[in-house]
């Protein structure tokens, strides 16, 4: 059984973690684009080269690989904060069903 203890701390986990969820996709989103930023600067240190080359070596470099490890961080927290508030979403959700059979029940029996 799920209480409305458990209930209260789950509304006051998404009440008290909205502003950290958005931050953590707004650096998702930047960090998404500033990889892309970061290889352009790359490339356009290969002046000369193809753009297939150059790609190739914007991509080898390690202000790119720097770029591209950020954004895993990002993405590990944005999805890590996601999974969390489904988790507490699932259990309102639950308790929602819950209350409702127990409603059910209770109307059967009289």
């Amino acid at each position: 059984m799920i209480t409305t203890d458990e209930i209260d701390r789950a509304l006051a986990y998404l009440r008290d973690n909205a502003d950290k969820d958005a931050q953590a996709r707004a650096e998702r989103c930047y960090m998404e684009e500033w990889i892309k930023t970061v290889r352009a600067q790359e490339q356009a240190k290969c002046a000369g080269m193809s753009i297939a080359a150059s790609e190739v070596q914007a991509r080898m470099s390690d202000a790119y690989i720097k770029a591209l490890d950020a954004y895993k961080v990002a993405v590990f927290e944005d999805e890590r904060r996601r999974f969390l508030r489904g988790a507490a979403e699932a259990k309102i959700e639950a308790y929602r069903t819950q209350e409702a059979t127990r409603r059910a029940e209770g109307k059967g029996y009289q």
